[in-house]
């Protein structure tokens, strides 16, 4: 049996982690929930029981022994206390972008690359929620295929940015000041997420772009991306190409997604059946369709690819991974 600490308790992931994990029947003994000062006393009702949020701070996992954590509370606090609880015999599983990159951080995806949990010291990172949904069918056609090009365009939705990012949406056209975008989301799509870098990239794109390479452990993969916000309250919508060195048959492209663990194939386009957020929010599964040819090069391939970000792009990733350990 193992103790289980959740840092972010109170916010959209941290409630969705604990909502997931009263699905499961994981062998924990005890579950402690910790947030900032601000939040720190507010009571959540979790697994038919009440728990009182305790203030993170620096004694939090030296005054006690926890076995893991989830960390789902910014990258400034990630940076702060994950070294500590690891340091204190605690695996950290980080939802934030503080240790993606990081050579000794393993970035796990686990229907992907779950042989590198087990390299870790301590601290496992959670990928982009973008990412996520992205490299499950990418990994699922890699291996017989070989990808050798991969373009991404996303449609993600506003609560990939928390909930003020919910509240610029549906405060809409209140005439509110808005909270979290540059300019206003409702009946509008932002060609920009996070903050703009010197070589004309988002930092979003930039980050799908390596850790796709990470994770695949392609350093030299040929990736390139454009991240757009769209008016959507939840699951990312993702236009994938792909070019392979290989030619495919787009039966066996069916048949390779479909068998592949947690991808959901939804492609009856005579029957306008294919993904859409309205259908895969609160699913846990990656949902693809719109599967076609790119006639434009000799092995092309489009695929239109939907999730729900909160989960399987942060919070049930992170429970698979904890999952894989206890296993």
């Amino acid at each position: 049996m193992y103790k289980l600490a959740i840092v972010g308790a109170t916010g959209l992931v941290g409630r969705t982690v604990l909502k997931i994990l009263e699905d499961k029947n994981l062998p924990i003994y005890e579950y402690v929930l910790f947030s900032s000062k601000k939040s720190a006393g507010s009571i959540i009702h979790f697994m038919n029981k009440d728990y009182t949020v305790r203030e993170l701070t620096e004694s939090s996992f030296s005054n006690e022994h926890f076995d893991f954590a989830i960390f789902s509370a910014g990258g400034g606090t990630s940076l702060k206390y994950s070294p500590i609880a690891s340091n204190n015999g605690c695996i950290v599983i980080d939802n934030s972008s503080a240790f993606r990159m990081e050579k000794d951080v393993p970035l796990v995806v686990p229907e992907v690359n779950p042989e590198d949990i087990k390299l870790n010291k301590g601290i496992i990172a959670n990928p982009n929620c973008s990412t996520i949904q992205a490299v499950l069918p990418i990994k699922a056609l890699d291996k017989k295929y070989n990808v050798k090009r991969i373009v991404y365009s996303t449609y993600q939705a506003v609560s990939g940015a928390g909930r003020f990012g919910i509240e610029d949406l549906e405060n809409g056209n209140k005439n509110v000041p808005l909270k979290k975008f540059p300019h206003p989301i409702f009946n509008n799509c932002l060609p920009h997420i996070d903050i703009f870098l010197e070589n004309g990239y988002t930092k979003e794109e930039e980050k799908m772009i390596n850790e796709t390479r990470k994770i695949l452990h392609r350093p030299d993969l040929k990736v390139t991306a454009t991240c757009v916000r769209v008016p959507v309250i939840n699951c990312h919508c993702e236009s994938i190409n792909l070019e392979f060195d290989r030619e495919f048959k787009l039966k066996d492209i069916y048949n390779e997604l479909s068998s592949f663990e947690n991808i959901t194939v939804v492609d009856t386009p005579e029957e306008n059946l294919y993904p859409i957020p309205s259908i895969v929010s609160g699913n846990d599964n990656v949902f693809v369709g719109r599967i076609r040819r790119d006639f434009s090069v000799p092995s092309g391939l489009n695929l239109w690819v939907v999730a729900d970000n909160i989960r399987k792009g942060a919070a049930t990733n992170a429970i698979q991974i904890l999952e894989k350990m206890i296993q």
